[in-house]
């Protein structure tokens, strides 16, 4: 820069920057089908031909993660998601038209997708591509332009979908903004016509009362602690594998990881030892097995270690589930571990785990298991093992949660056709499909009035047929 040039502040760019997508959108309010299918094929294309640097970048940022684990769960579902949005789009896009209530007959009524303008994206640093490009694929599909807030906890990958997005998209159409946790905060503060934060719960918090300053309405996908239900009909070791598998994933770090397990107690034991063999099949090592994500940062590792040191002075017991003891001191991972005999004293009975630490909650009937998660904050996901479908019925209709899968772990968010999003402290609104294009459109309710209508007839000045006509619609 030129030492007689003033220094750009950064709120001053994201301002500029949100000021040029707001022109770039009132010049081109509403772009037709074909654009908008064009928008996310030059996604997609820019996902498949730069696969090998985004897998590298994020493996970089997490000390490891296997390229398999990325293209599951980042390219797949990400592709997917444009894909799907792609098909459906033009359909998505037609007015939804019907008849007027009967009273207003032959008036007409109709709800119309309308772009909202820009739309604001935060990502959080677990899924950084997935988190980025799904939420995009329906603000694309709405016709919006959009800004993206990268995490700072994945430098590499932030560094490189800024890039990839500058060489696919006019800086006025899609910008990806990188930067501290303070740049965090001022985007959050920025007057978008619509916001999503993917997050922690505490920071959510904050997000939306950034928000709240300019009315900006927001979509919160938190987080909180997720229930797998063991039923006390369900086949042990098959359960067991897919909590593991679902836990493990990642080391943990998935906002709809389980969090905790409950478990018959006539079970518990045989919970942990199906564990054992669960993790010992999918992760044969650990210390220097590419297939095992590391912790994303030291400071993450402690907070995890804090968990389990707070736990152990509690009364807990700890039980690591590394195949035959393996060290990984200095590897950065962490080993799946269960821990019993917990209480809510402890603190990872209060927090979102975020990491391979599954606590065991031992119940004895499903009337107790279903009034623990009552109790508590409503979670983002919730799973039920078991083949009894009064019981799979009882949980459905008694627990309220974000989303639920039945015999299975994550892939609820795996479906295009399922709005995604949590409820209460673990979020609000949802998106995925339909569901985003309708968060990042304003569903325009019209009313149609018809020439010939007796709308006259309810003017005043009101006299005794006024009353008798309203006599008659109050019978």
């Amino acid at each position: 820069m030129n030492m007689h040039e003033p220094e750009i502040s950064v709120p001053a760019a994201l301002h500029d920057a949100l000021a040029a997508s707001r022109r770039a959108f009132e010049r081109a309010r509403m772009p037709g089908a074909a654009e908008r299918r064009a928008n996310l094929e030059k996604l997609e294309r820019m996902l498949l031909e730069n696969q090998p640097d985004i897998e590298r970048a994020i493996r970089e940022d997490f000390g490891n993660r296997s390229a398999h684990e990325t293209q599951l769960l980042e390219l797949f579902p990400a592709i997917s998601a444009l894909r799907d949005a792609r098909r459906h789009v033009g359909a998505w896009m037609k007015p939804q038209r019907s008849f007027a209530s009967m009273w207003f007959l032959p008036a007409r009524i109709e709800i119309r997708p309308q772009p909202l303008g820009v739309i604001g994206i935060i990502v959080p640093w677990n899924y950084p591509v997935l988190l980025a490009v799904a939420p995009l694929a329906g603000a694309l599909a709405a016709g919006n332009r959009v800004m993206i807030k990268m995490s700072e906890l994945t430098p590499k990958t932030s560094a490189l979908f800024a890039r990839l997005i500058a060489a696919t998209f006019a800086p006025d159409h899609v910008t990806v903004i990188n930067g501290d946790a303070d740049v965090g905060r001022e985007f959050a503060s920025l007057p978008f016509d619509h916001l999503l934060f993917t997050g922690s719960t505490a920071v959510g918090r904050h997000v939306m009362r950034a928000a709240s300053a300019n009315l900006t309405p927001v979509t919160l996908e938190l987080g909180g602690k997720s229930p797998a239900i063991i039923g006390p009909e369900c086949r042990i070791d098959e359960a067991t594998e897919k909590i593991m598998f679902g836990k493990c994933l990642n080391a943990g770090q998935t906002c709809i990881a389980p969090d905790y397990v409950l478990v018959p107690r006539a079970m518990e034991q045989a919970f942990a030892a199906a564990a054992q063999r669960a993790v010992a099949n999918l992760y044969p090592t650990l210390a220097t097995n590419p297939d095992y994500t590391c912790i994303i940062n030291e400071r993450h590792f402690a907070r995890l270690q804090g968990y389990l040191e707070d736990a152990a002075t509690r009364g807990a017991a700890i039980v690591s589930l590394a195949p035959g003891g393996e060290s990984l001191a200095g590897t950065g991972k962490m080993a799946p571990t269960l821990v019993a005999n917990v209480n809510d004293g402890m603190q990872l009975m209060q927090d979102e785990i975020f990491g391979p630490i599954l606590p065991l909650v031992p119940y004895d009937s499903l009337d107790d298991a279903i009034r623990y998660i009552n109790a508590r904050p409503r979670p983002l996901a919730l799973y039920y093992f078991g083949n009894f479908d009064d019981h799979i019925q009882r949980v459905l209709n008694e627990t309220v949660a974000g989303g639920v899968s039945v015999n299975e772990t994550l892939m609820h968010i795996s479906q295009d056709r399922l709005p995604f999003g949590g409820v209460g402290p673990s979020g609000m609104g949802a998106y995925h499909g339909r569901a985003g294009f309708e968060t990042f459109s304003r569903m325009k309710p019209i009313f149609h009035q018809s020439l010939l209508n007796g709308l006259w007839m309810f003017k005043p000045p009101y006299g005794k047929r006024f009353e008798s006509l309203v006599k008659f619609l109050l019978k």
